[in-house]
């Protein structure tokens, strides 16, 4: 292949796998939510059976599934028929995945596992196939064409399949409410799941390491604890230490700018109803609040039983690479 055919071919190639699969979104939301109510139903297991590429494809919707809170195992449509259909309970749904729609495997197996009282979902390409025949549900996976410069590697195909495995585990999900706290219960040895279980009571900093000041202080002595002590932010506690207002040094450097005197009163410049958070907070929802707001938050307060405990900053949570 010359130069000239090679340059915009890897574009083109990942340009039309995209506009089949907006085909295919179309052809198959409805159906998605029928599989999604039917297998939410189940309080057992679901098993996701493929061959070659699909028994690939198979493994990975597998993986998401069980990873977002669906029990999912995989079973190779060959060893299904040398002893591995010992793995049903009966009920659990089957979901089968063939390009043709007509694997011969696959098929053999569809009156075997009625046995299992199995409800049966297809993601197929091929709607006038034996599978989608005779199934419960069609997941109609067909595209216009492979995307290969000889259209006939499973690319666009096998894609789509993969992608109605993700649309169905993310429907899953909502159905079943499942959240950031969720995530980090089915990932506790990865990164992500390390940080989505962390708590604002992991990271932030306690009192004692926050400057304090009394109501009666000057601009120049808060400027000091806040130099002591630099977290971006003073607090004024009460004696039983419940919070009764907040100086950020975004405070202190609009003072100075308006010629204030150091001995001024710090009065007028204390946040008397700052915004709080809890100390069991996952960091994902505290970043949020102090993200996704008109004025971006910094730092805040932490509270624990009414009473404030230490301080969040924003920076803290950056750190944590959950961004």
């Amino acid at each position: 292949m010359t130069k000239s055919k090679i340059n915009g071919l890897a574009q083109s190639i990942i340009e039309s796998e995209s506009k089949q699969l907006k085909k295919v979104a179309k052809q198959v939301d409805k159906d998605i939510v029928k599989a999604a109510n039917l297998i939410a139903k189940h309080d057992g297991k679901i098993v996701v059976c493929g061959l070659g590429k699909s028994g690939l494809i198979a493994q990975k919707i597998v993986a998401t599934l069980c990873s977002t809170g669906t029990k999912s195992v995989f079973m190779h449509a060959s060893d299904a028929l040398h002893g591995d259909l010992g793995i049903y309970n009966p009920g659990d749904p089957t979901i089968l995945i063939s390009k043709s729609g007509n694997t011969e495997e696959l098929v053999r197996l569809i009156p075997i596992l009625r046995d299992f009282d199995s409800p049966l979902i297809g993601i197929v390409s091929n709607t006038d196939s034996s599978i989608a025949k005779n199934v419960d549900i069609v997941l109609n996976a067909t595209i216009d064409k492979e995307v290969d410069p000889l259209e006939i590697v499973p690319t666009a195909s096998a894609l789509a399949a993969m992608a109605i495995g993700d649309a169905l585990a993310s429907v899953l999900m909502v159905k079943r409410g499942f959240q950031h706290k969720d995530f980090a219960k089915y990932h506790p040895g990865g990164e992500l799941g390390k940080q989505l279980g962390l708590t604002v009571k992991d990271l932030m900093h306690p009192i004692k390491e926050v400057a304090v000041f009394k109501k009666d202080s000057s601009l120049s002595d808060v400027a000091k604890l806040m130099t002591k002590k630099p977290l971006g932010a003073a607090l004024i506690l009460a004696k039983n230490k419940t919070l009764l207002g907040i100086v950020t040094e975004g405070d202190i450097r609009k003072a100075i700018a308006s010629n204030k005197k150091p001995n001024d009163s710090i009065d007028n410049l204390i946040n008397n109803d700052p915004v709080v958070v809890s100390s069991e907070m996952v960091i994902s929802d505290a970043m949020k609040m102090m993200e996704d707001r008109q004025s971006q938050i910094s730092v805040l307060p932490v509270i624990e039983n009414k009473k404030c405990v230490g301080l969040l900053r924003l920076h803290d949570l950056y750190q944590t690479k959950l961004l």
